[in-house]
């Protein structure tokens, strides 16, 4: 609303169900009112606790609205009889709720949050289970997912948080005492949900996340005020890492020191590393050192940091205040003492400037061993490159003295000349690098002195400027080759670096991806090192090798042949043929074998987990089909031999009423029999992957009506739309499916409660079928489970199926490109719901199949 004030919102955030987060809301509420504000109580759910009940006693409560669903009836907040009112402030309880469909909002929080767009302050309830962030981590706790959740965001943009806590031990004597759940529930619930474990982990997940919340709140306000001292309200320990050898020292030594400042193990927030990368990227660290580093990092439970600055000392100092750091650990430097002179180092300039931050300088065993100034003189710029550099420090100044001795150079001065010789060293530094380099600088200086500085021909100088100016020509010869040697070497270096990078990270991806990805990686092998094939050979018992995957012509079939070699395992090689590589690539071959041996042993423990999940299945279906046919299957034959015995005996005598009765129950064990076989025949076609249904277009109203027959009337109620649309589907499938799921329903619905509702809608693209009984239901942890073949739960009926029907249904189901789910009746029972593909062309049709009967025998649970 435009020109209103936005509300506030104030949460009371639980650590789990029953700490009082309700009973506390609405005490806040009462004081409220007893300060005269205006509020109204908009929803509050008591869930029957009287203590919670009564502080609704004088407080103007709204009436809720009624909404009907699925033959339910349901109350829910009315938030426009809300916004109506417009209160000053409105209790609305249970954040995370999901709106009845149909109502203006699905969630509750978009109810809130337009009260709060109104003006209207608004107090409201939420656990630390139904956070969007913490889901899975709740369901690993506790074993159960909670289908209600809410964006952390949403309850992180609260003006108010207050953590409602409680010790387990507390919560679980409240439990017992019927304070939190009614007396039938207790049991279950202490050795389920509220396990001392679960709770005290629960616990753990709302104080971790308040006390973030309140971190980013600290953040935020020493940003907005500029504040850049540290506020030492937690213990952080920053380690600077150089990627040298010291660093797994400085880790440890900063592990201990962040573990001691809070009495346990570091957490991540705690402890972090950070390495300064110079922003023209020419300070070169060995990556190997680096990642170990930073994996010795992960394992001591800290955070690994990478910032880009010039200066070490001040881009480490920045960092350290960015994260309100209270202490920094750098190590002793490993400068030698005469090295001093170019500054005092930055241990020493971190100590000085770092003001209320701790600084810890800690030895090692590199201290003083000293730095290498200049890049090493050999590598990196090839023999051919290096070789033509000298070429032309050995002849460029006398072929440059000859030409500048021609008439046409007469009126050149010492300087031009010089400034010649100067342009050969140049280009020597550029193709050579710097030892070719050095030598045209002493060359072209020789030459310079006897050829063109008075007296000429000879090596004395006669003139102070002349000897200045050769000394001079000589330093920049020397200080412009080391210049141009080393940007060429470290462009050199990046570059392949570069190029590195990307190979292992293709290398990464081929792994991860691709149906085969084994001969991906060696496909890129060779690719990568320009080789004609590459060879994965692996040795048997008797010494001898084989080719286990290959790529490319000619590929090797023994190490013997190989022009290139790396060992893979004890009994694996890779084997290159085409040129022999340099040392520098087999580096990153060794990473390519490193990636194989991991790509081998995933498609080992790939196969290994297939045949055990195979055998098991097997094992499953072994050891539930003796059991069906050592009594499921007996029961009825049992039944049919007595019948037969009682007629063919001539000692008895029956008249027609009691013969009638024995065909009868012939008849129906005949018909119990034949459903049971008949769902192990339609499973092992499930199992051997052999049912091909023939789809087409098929209307429900066709499919519905044959899968009641034999249902009695009176027990099922039909809600099937004629203008609903048709749907792609096997109709023998689909029909046994249903009459399947429906005959179930039919089984577990009470006596004389409301008959078995099958209905049909269409939505999208989809068309839903949904079978509704008012049983008792099956618990959410078993809705998943009621539908694997041979799974019968606790109150099924003994013989009236071996658990079979509702498998048979689902694989039916799916068959036909559906899906078969089991959710709750509202006011009890279960709605098992097809979801079908509505058929676009009327007369598409599948591959041709074997559709099966509509069957007879139903599912347990």
């Amino acid at each position: 609303m435009e020109g209103v004030a936005r509300g506030r919102l104030r949460i009371y955030l639980g650590a789990a169900p029953g700490v009082g987060k309700t009973f506390a809301a609405l005490s806040e509420a009462r004081r409220r009112a007893e300060r005269g504000t205006d509020i109204v109580v908009g929803f509050v759910e008591t869930h029957g606790r009287d203590r919670t009940a009564a502080l609704l006693d004088g407080l103007e409560v709204l009436p809720r609205r009624t909404a009907v669903h699925r033959d339910g009836t349901f109350t829910e907040l009315d938030i426009d009889a809300l916004l109506a009112r417009a209160p000053r402030v409105a209790v609305v309880d249970e954040l995370a709720h999901t709106n009845v469909p149909g109502s203006r909002n699905p969630k509750r929080w978009q109810d809130v949050d337009e009260l709060l767009d109104a003006g209207v302050d608004v107090i409201s309830t939420v656990n630390i289970q139904h956070l969007e962030s913490l889901n899975d981590v709740v369901k690993q706790i506790t074993g159960v997912r909670q289908r209600e959740t809410i964006p952390d965001e949403i309850v992180r943009r609260a003006d108010q948080i207050e953590l409602c806590d409680m010790s387990p031990h507390a919560l679980r004597r409240r439990m017992s005492h019927g304070n939190i759940y009614p007396a039938e529930k207790i049991d279950a619930a202490l050795s389920n949900y509220f396990r001392e474990g679960n709770l005290t982990a629960l616990r753990e997940l709302a104080l971790l996340w308040v006390a973030d919340r309140v971190d980013e709140g600290l953040a935020r306000y020493r940003g907005e005020h500029k504040i850049r001292e540290t506020w030492e309200a937690r213990e952080r320990v920053v380690v600077a890492l150089t990627g040298g050898p010291e660093g797994e020292t400085l880790l440890r030594r900063a592990a201990r020191v962040a573990a001691r400042s809070r009495g346990g193990q570091p957490q991540p927030s705690h402890l972090m590393a950070v390495h300064v990368v110079s922003g023209d990227g020419l300070r070169h660290v060995p990556p190997e050192d680096l990642a170990r580093q930073r994996q010795l990092l992960a394992e001591l439970g800290g955070t690994y940091h990478q910032v880009v600055g010039d200066d070490v000392a001040t881009a480490l100092l920045e960092f350290a205040r960015g994260v309100n750091a209270t202490q920094i650990v750098l190590g002793s430097s490993r400068r030698r003492g005469w090295q001093y002179v170019f500054g005092p180092g930055v241990g020493s300039t971190v100590a000085r400037e770092a003001g209320d931050i701790d600084v810890h300088i800690v030895t090692h065993e590199e201290v003083g061993r000293g730095r290498g100034l200049l890049p090493a003189p050999a590598g990196g710029l090839g023999g051919a490159r290096t070789g033509a550099g000298w070429l032309l420090g050995v002849l460029c100044p006398p072929v440059l003295a000859a030409l500048l001795h021609l008439p046409v150079a007469d009126e050149l001065g010492l300087t031009t000349d010089m400034l010649v010789f100067l342009t050969a060293t140049v280009v020597t530094a550029m193709v050579g690098g710097l030892w070719p380099a050095l030598f045209s600088a002493v060359w072209g200086s020789l030459i310079l002195n006897i050829l063109f500085t008075p007296p000429l021909y000879r090596s004395t100088i006669n003139q102070l400027d002349n000897a200045i100016a050769l000394v001079v020509f000589i330093l920049v010869g020397v200080l412009v080759a080391i210049v141009v040697d080393v940007s060429k070497r470290r462009s050199l270096q990046a570059a392949r670096a570069r190029a590195e990078a990307g190979t292992l990270s293709l290398l990464a991806s081929s792994v991860l991806d691709g149906q085969e990805p084994l001969r991906a990686l060696l496909r890129r092998i060779r690719e990568t090192f320009g080789q004609r094939s590459v060879a994965l050979l692996g040795q048997q018992d008797d010494g001898r090798w084989e080719r286990l995957e290959v790529d490319g012509d000619r590929p090797c079939a023994s190490p013997d042949e190989a022009d290139a070699l790396v060992s893979v395992s004890d009994s694996l090689a890779l084997a290159l043929r085409g040129h022999v590589l340099p040392a520098a690539d087999r580096r990153i071959l060794g990473a390519f074998a490193t990636h194989i041996g991991i790509a081998l042993e995933r498609q080992r423990l790939a196969r290994d987990a297939a045949e055990a999940k195979r055998q098991a299945a097997g094992n499953k279906i072994r050891t539930a089909l003796l059991a069906a046919v050592s009594h499921d299957l007996r029961t009825p034959l049992t039944s049919i031999k007595a019948s037969v015995s009682s007629l063919r005996s001539v000692d008895i005598e029956l008249d027609d009423v009691d013969r009638a009765e024995l065909l009868e129950n012939i008849e129906e064990s005949t018909d119990r029999l034949n459903g049971l076989v008949g769902n192990l025949l339609d499973m092992s076609r499930l199992q051997t992957d052999t049912v091909r249904p023939q789809v087409r277009a098929v209307g429900l109203e066709e499919v519905v009506p044959v899968t009641l027959i034999g249902v009695p009337p009176h027990t099922v109620c039909v809600d099937v739309p004629d203008d609903l649309p048709r749907v792609r589907a096997d109709a023998g499938l689909l029909e046994r499916a249903v009459a399947n799921v429906v005959q179930n329903a039919v089984r577990h619905n009470p006596e004389g409660a409301r008959p078995v509702r099958v209905s049909a809608s269409a939505l999208g693209g989809e068309v839903e079928l949904r079978v509704a009984d008012h049983g008792a239901g099956v618990p959410d942890e078993s809705k998943e489970r009621i539908f694997e073949a041979f799974q019968r739960l606790g109150d099924a009926p003994r013989g009236t199926g071996i658990g079979l029907g509702l498998a048979v249904a689902r694989g039916f189901t799916e068959a036909n490109e559906g899906t078969l789910t089991a959710e709750d009746t509202p006011g009890g029972g279960l709605t098992m719901v097809f979801t079908l593909c509505a058929a676009d062309d009327p007369a598409a049709e599948g591959p041709a199949g074997d559709p099966a009967a509509p069957g007879t025998e139903t599912e347990e649970r």
